[in-house]
This record gives C-alpha cells, sequence and structure tokens, in this order.
C-alpha cells in the first residue's frame, strides 16, 4: 500500500482528522522520513508531538511502517505488507527501498530460530548511494587526484 485513504483508517479503527491527512500526504510526498522531517513539510500548525503520536497510531493500525536504521531516527514509509528491505547511505543517510529477491517473508533463515517462531526478517543494506558516489568522483577530478 503507498496510499492510505479515508476509508482505510476507518477501517483501521481510527477517526478521518485532519492531522492524520496532513502527516498522510507527508508521508506519500517524502517517504522514509522522521517525525521532525514530516512536521516541516506540512503547512498546517501541528506540533512535533502530534505528527509522533499520528505515526504511532498509523504504525499500530500497521498502515504505516516504521524503520530504525543504525544511528538514524525512526523513520516512516506507506509501502506496507508486501516484504521489502531498504538500502541506506553511509555518506549522506538517503534511504532506498530494495525488493526482496524471495518475495515472501521471511526470506532469510536463522541457523537456531532459539525457539521462536520466525515471521519476518529485516535486511538493511549499506554502501554510498550514486549522487555521494558522483560527488566523491567530482572532488577526486578538482583536486587532481
Amino acid at each position: 500500500m503507498d496510499t492510505i485513504t479515508e476509508s482505510d483508517l476507518r477501517d483501521a479503527g481510527l477517526k478521518v482528522t485532519s492531522s492524520r491527512l496532513a502527516v498522510i500526504d507527508a508521508l506519500s510526498a517524502h517517504p522514509h522520513s522522521d517525525a521532525e522531517t514530516l512536521r516541516a513539510t506540512i503547512a498546517t500548525d501541528i506540533s512535533v508531538q502530534s505528527v509522533h503520536n499520528v505515526l504511532a497510531d498509523l504504525t499500530r493500525a500497521s498502515l504505516v511502517r516504521r524503520i530504525e536504521p543504525a544511528g538514524s531516527a525512526a523513520l516512516y514509509e506507506l509501502r506496507v505488507g508486501d516484504n521489502h528491505h531498504h538500502v541506506v547511505c553511509t555518506s549522506c543517510g538517503a534511504v532506498g527501498d530494495v525488493d526482496c529477491a524471495v518475495g515472501h517473508a521471511p526470506c532469510l533463515h536463522p541457523s537456531d530460530s532459539n525457539g521462536f517462531a520466525i515471521s519476518s526478517a529485516e535486511v538493511t543494506f549499506w554502501g554510498v548511494c550514486s549522487d555521494c558516489q558522483k560527488l566523491s568522483a567530482d572532488s577526486l577530478t578538482t583536486t587532481g587526484r
């Protein structure tokens, strides 16, 4: 799901509010954003705490996915219900989606589940995005290296 409708909110037992709609619109335009970033893109007067509350409600209702790359604030996206992973730039922090090669959850199986019934696995790939690679290459060119 890459969008949330008013009907989706109602079906999840949530009221349709202007704050929820504003956060959903901001998240639609800026996937993989934290609450502060979303707040900054919302035109109406809404507090960061209200954005956090809306995101918590939407996450509990499984309408939004929360990811927590190491060294980053919690990030949110509307893409839920599939088995995808993420790639994070170690230079600028950009985040992108990576479809799972297996397609079903869990896509990885641990050597020992310690008695757990494994339902999913999260994979985060780390590297340098194409924009940062280009900046690095341009920097080398201008310095003569």
